[in-house]
């Protein structure tokens, strides 16, 4: 890293040592020790403008202390309604790369998000970030002997249709959850399983991001099996990668090599987690935590309608053209 880049962090940091207390407690949580790695993340966001990812990391630490962020992982949702998001809202993590990176595998196209509320979708997204960052990464940092702080995801598009776009609003707000929040945490994204759909939605979207976000997309033909075996093995592959032909993310719950199922290690380990964590607790706090959406950055909210555009555009058509693949 050049000579500009350090000194960026170094700023920064000056910076964010005049933050107030509860500020910086809740930082720690952030950065679990290493808040080098965190500041990077946060002037990547904002091209090396310090005072830019001064005020996105701030604002950030705020939204975290009025939404009781840093106490998310002792609220767990009830279990039946947790397995019901689940089967709902597709997401797992399902190994590591050979470098040690969290491998997460997320089904974009087969998720309804149609289970529960929106808060609850959201403070489950929350958990799986916060669990993520608080105690895989931190394990994986000791493990390992350096900081590991980002992730692979590899995103699986079987099974999207036009009505994937009733589930706009929803994932908008994830996706600001995190822009905002958790910048900088995916390494590369992965696309695997591409209808045409999301074929003709990238074309126009593709030329409105960043050339920084560009460059961590991939697409891959089919499953992405063997592209994806280069850099983790074959264990450690989502099941939707596992075979050419397979094509599917659909899951059966009492599946544990199906990183989307609650049955999974991964689920059973982030749910033992909160509910060991809320046991400490005098008042045990269930049910949903409403979370305050931050605006999204208006390039965002560009990216949205552009997807709506084309969704309509499509749907204007005769369809015939949405099951091919490319």
């Amino acid at each position: 890293m050049g000579a500009a880049a350090e000194d960026a962090v170094k700023q920064l940091g000056l910076l964010m040592d005049q933050v107030e207390a509860p500020l910086g407690r809740s930082f720690q949580n952030v950065h679990q020790g290493h808040p080098r790695e965190t500041m990077l993340r946060f002037l990547k966001a904002r091209e090396w403008n310090v005072s830019k990812a001064h005020k996105m990391l701030v604002d950030s630490l705020n939204w975290r202390i009025q939404n009781e962020i840093d106490s998310v992982l002792e609220r767990p949702i009830p279990v039946d309604l947790y397995r019901s998001i689940r089967g709902s809202q597709l997401i797992g993590l399902s190994g590591y790369t050979k470098e040690g990176l969290p491998v997460f595998g997320i089904g974009v196209g087969q998720s309804t998000y149609d289970k529960a509320s929106v808060h609850y979708y959201v403070q489950s997204h929350i958990q799986i970030n916060e669990y993520r960052d608080r105690i895989i990464l931190p394990m994986l940092t000791k493990k390992y002997g350096r900081p590991i702080t980002t992730c692979i995801k590899v995103l699986d598009m079987t099974g999207l249709k036009l009505s994937a776009m009733s589930q706009m609003k929803m994932l908008s707000s994830i996706s600001t959850v995190d822009d905002l929040n958790y910048p900088e945490k995916s390494e590369t994204y992965y696309i695997v399983n591409v209808p045409y759909i999301f074929s003709a939605c990238w074309k126009v979207v593709k030329p409105l991001l960043q050339e920084r976000t560009k460059k961590k997309v991939k697409v891959l033909s089919g499953c992405g099996r063997d592209e994806l075996l280069q850099i983790m093995d074959y264990s450690s592959l989502p099941h939707f990668c596992r075979r050419e032909g397979s094509g599917s993310s659909k899951h059966s719950s009492a599946d544990v090599d199906d990183c989307f199922s609650p049955d999974h290690p991964f689920h059973k380990e982030l749910y033992g987690h909160t509910t060991e964590e809320s046991s400490h607790k005098e008042l045990l706090k269930m049910g949903s935590l409403h979370v305050s959406i931050p605006d999204p950055d208006p390039n965002d909210a560009k990216i949205v309608e552009v997807i709506e555009a084309e969704f309509h555009k499509m749907g204007g058509q005769n369809g015939s053209t949405n099951g091919h693949k490319v």
